[in-house]
């Protein structure tokens, strides 16, 4: 997927200079070396990806508390259901589990990776 909103870029970067601690953490302790290419704060269509693996068609959102809202999970099934529409996986995880869950979060990404791969 090429496609995205110039106008977020700008922002897009911004997210990447002012990462949470959360995506901090993922990135730095997991995605960043992983063996296939992830880019953080990715615009694609109307919106920004925490992190993208163009090769396996997957985003990962990491969902502060500000997710649980009523208002937003209505966004955000709006923006899930987009991505899907476009041939992209959407897999959430909270602050919470990535703060203590951090070994079963990484394991769940490299399984979500690793069979989006094998449709290749």
């Amino acid at each position: 997927m090429r496609e995205y909103n110039k106008g977020n870029i700008v922002f897009a970067k911004e997210l990447r200079k002012n990462m949470t601690p959360q995506e901090k953490h993922i990135w730095y302790d997991y995605l960043r070396d992983y063996p296939v290419r992830f880019q953080r704060q990715k615009a694609l269509g109307n919106y920004i990806a925490d992190f993208f693996c163009a090769r396996a068609k997957l985003i990962i959102e990491i969902d502060g508390s500000g997710h649980g809202t009523d208002e937003q999970r209505k966004i955000d099934n709006e923006r899930t259901e987009y991505l899907e529409s476009v041939g992209l996986l959407v897999i959430r995880f909270t602050n919470e589990e990535v703060n203590n869950k951090f070994r079963s979060v990484c394991i769940e990404i490299d399984r979500a990776v690793k069979k989006r791969l094998e449709k290749e």
